[in-house]
């Protein structure tokens, strides 16, 4: 039974390990975002405190 070999199915498996591991990620990786993120101000919100009207 030719399916049982596994000098093919060895080969086949380091290759398709090395693409997912060197290749795709190197191309995933160079697009670019479209919408870069803006920083927004960095000056702090005033809160104030509540205070509940206990009776």
């Amino acid at each position: 039974m030719p399916q049982l070999n596994p000098a093919p199915w060895f080969a086949i498996l380091v290759f398709s390990w090395l693409v997912f591991l060197v290749i795709l990620p190197t191309k995933v990786m160079n697009h670019i975002v479209p919408n870069e993120p803006t920083i927004l101000d960095s000056e702090k919100h005033k809160t104030e405190s509540w205070d509940w009207p206990w009776q």
